[in-house]
């Protein structure tokens, strides 16, 4: 069938109230999580898909594809997803599912669009034959399963306007087709933290060759969508990285590091009322409301330096910006707005300035005791700015994540060597060098290694004995000389190695053990540019997870430009291809693609200033088609 006018949606955004209020569709499930894998299922089967959440908004568009929120207040269910999404749509069909079933048919939407045109109906809907506790056979709707027009807005609508919720009480107002389905536990719903055990259990024994492989039952080690493979790589994390130790430094030696603990502050920022304004202090209360009001200068107080004496009624104190309020004083005149200035008075035009104006009170900024930085954030310039305004010399943070790095290949050569016949430079251990200072890493060079199997064990186990974390480089794919996955194999466990994606499609993760240690491994592929595209969307993330900065920093920041020209592209896999960023001239912003993608075209990275991520649901981008977009700025 044609899926060309198929949107799939996929419904999180209801409360979760029966699994205590958690948002289902970001549970672990199989390695992955629950909308994970209904994605994974429904993809296939339509043009785009998008997300309905309400909640976790960031961690759903990690998965690379639109997240719409309800528009319809008040309301959490599936319904007002399926409003905003028939608004949203651009194609004349909806295909919806609900995050907690991660077993639907795979032929879903193949099924119910033949049931849509052959009954000329307006939606289709998944029907299963059930049995009651009395023994009794009968039908059973499941109305998050289904096909519809676009065209059938305007009743949802109406529906809801009349104050109605029920998901299938709108139904009597469209032609609606029943398909009945034979297997049931497709349609199965995950709604409470036992049914997710008893399911994850249940799927574990119905594929039992693949429950010895570390991605669990239900993965596919040689061709994973990239959203599966960044799932895994955070739970294995979670689940085998060890916690980051603490330690306190000195706060010139704080940058970059992540803080183990909440900078508490000790002191109220600011410590006084003081005046934000060079200017004139008075009392709000004196200012005339119809007429001129004239004051006496008494004295000036700087920052640093109150004012000696106090100010009565009628009276002032010049004032410079941070010197503290003098008692009783509530408003500062900025001096530019002074209707007259001289012998020793100053006068104020009426309506000129409000009473309380330009005062900054005492905590306003920060309270003592309120946190001023939180655990797990990168120390900033600024952050070593505010730290140090709080008097605070040494703060808590996270040991440096140690992470050991070697290239692989009898072709590698070091700067300084001849290159002979069929030889070339190492370049990306300077890249892995340049990538893991940026992160705060410490980097441990273990140099190039010969495609031998002896030397590359040996070479992984002394990785392994002084390192956190080990990256390699080439040697994952299926050549002859590529031993890097069967060692990894021996040494511990891989799960997984190759990915639908381009450039980077072969890369291996996993866990190897050696001396009583362990530490997990990526296998980074040879080609330089896959190299780095491989690091910043699989092994970033777990590095800074492990180091323990907060989930919210660890994603790479997604921005929206405009395509110059048009890419060529088909559905199905996830492409990251180099770009530069620039202003179209109009206000926006506008992306073209360096040229030549060839995953050995190191110069196309220096070149460019960004990567344009083409999610796997998309095909060809025409020119002025809105893409997502990661810049480099603080990457490379």
């Amino acid at each position: 069938m044609s899926v060309i006018n198929i949107t799939g949606l996929i419904l999180a955004g209801g409360r979760g109230t029966r699994m205590g209020r958690v948002d289902k569709g970001l549970q672990h499930f199989q390695s992955s999580t629950l909308a994970a894998h209904v994605m994974q299922r429904l993809a296939p089967q339509v043009a785009s898909v998008a997300i309905s959440a309400n909640r976790n908004q960031a961690a759903y568009e990690a998965m690379g594809v639109p997240v719409w929120p309800d528009e319809l207040a008040g309301f959490e269910g599936p319904l007002a997803g399926l409003q905003t999404a028939l608004r949203r749509c651009r194609t004349d069909l909806l295909l919806t599912a609900p995050c907690d079933s991660p077993f639907l048919p795979a032929d879903l939407a193949e099924r119910l669009h033949a049931a849509l045109l052959a009954q000329d109906a307006d939606l289709a809907v998944a029907v299963t034959m059930e049995t009651d506790e009395s023994g009794e056979r009968y039908r059973r709707v499941h109305p998050v399963f289904s096909l519809m027009k676009a065209s059938v807005l305007p009743q949802l609508s109406a529906y809801l306007d009349s104050g109605a919720r029920r998901m299938d009480g709108w139904y009597k107002s469209v032609r609606v087709a029943e398909v009945l389905f034979d297997d049931n536990a497709a349609f199965r719903n995950i709604n409470t933290l036992g049914d997710l055990k008893d399911m994850e259990a249940l799927a574990a024994r119905a594929a039992q060759p693949a429950q010895h492989q570390p991605g669990g039952a239900g993965y596919t080690p040689d061709a994973m969508p990239v959203e599966q493979a960044q799932a895994l790589i955070r739970s294995l994390v979670q689940r085998h990285a060890p916690a980051p130790l603490a330690q306190r430094v000195g706060l010139r030696s704080a940058l970059d590091r992540v803080l183990a603990a909440n900078i508490v502050s000790p002191i109220d920022v600011p410590a006084h009322d003081n005046s934000a304004m060079d200017g004139y202090a008075f009392r709000g209360a004196d200012l005339l409301p119809d007429a001129p009001t004239t004051f006496k200068v008494v004295a000036t107080a700087y920052a640093g330096r109150p004012a000696a004496v106090p100010a009565g009624p009628g009276e002032c104190v010049r004032i410079m910006t941070g010197a503290v309020m003098p008692p009783g004083l509530d408003t500062v005149l900025p001096q530019e707005l002074a209707a007259a200035v001289g012998d020793g008075r100053v006068t104020v035009a009426p309506g000129s300035i409000a009473p309380g104006a330009n005062r900054r009170f005492r905590g306003e900024d920060l309270a003592a005791g309120a946190p001023a930085l939180r655990k797990g954030k990168r120390v900033s310039p600024a952050d070593l700015g505010l730290i140090a305004s709080l008097g605070i010399a040494e703060v808590a943070v996270q040991a440096r994540l140690r992470v050991a790095y070697f290239s692989t290949g009898d072709e590698l050569r070091s700067i300084g060597e001849t290159l002979d016949a069929g030889s070339i430079y190492d370049s990306n251990r300077y890249t892995l060098f340049g990538m893991l200072e940026r992160l705060g890493c410490e980097a441990i060079d273990l140099g190039s290694v010969k495609d031998d199997p002896d030397t590359l064990r040996a070479t992984l186990r002394q990785a392994c004995e002084h390192a956190d974390v080990v990256l390699t480089t080439g040697g994952v794919s299926t050549g002859a000389a590529d031993y890097i996955r069967q060692i990894m194999a021996e040494l511990g466990d891989v799960a997984f190695w190759k990915m639908e994606m381009r450039p980077g499609r072969p890369m291996a993760f996993g866990r190897i053990q050696s001396g009583g240690h362990s530490a997990l491994l990526f296998g980074l592929p040879g080609n330089p540019v896959a190299a780095m595209v491989a690091f910043y969307f699989f092994a970033r993330g777990a590095l800074l997870q492990m180091m323990g900065v907060d989930a919210e920093r660890q994603a790479l920041p997604l921005m929206r430009a405009r395509s110059a020209a048009a890419i060529r592209k088909k559905p199905g896999r996830t492409e990251y291809q180099r770009g530069i960023l620039a202003a179209d001239g109009q206000g926006g912003q506008e992306v073209r693609i360096t040229g030549a993608q060839g995953s050995g075209i190191l110069r196309s990275m220096s070149e460019a200033n960004c990567m344009v991520v083409l999610h796997a649901s998309q095909g060809d981008t025409a020119p002025g088609d809105m893409v997502d977009v990661v810049l480099f700025d603080g990457l490379v």
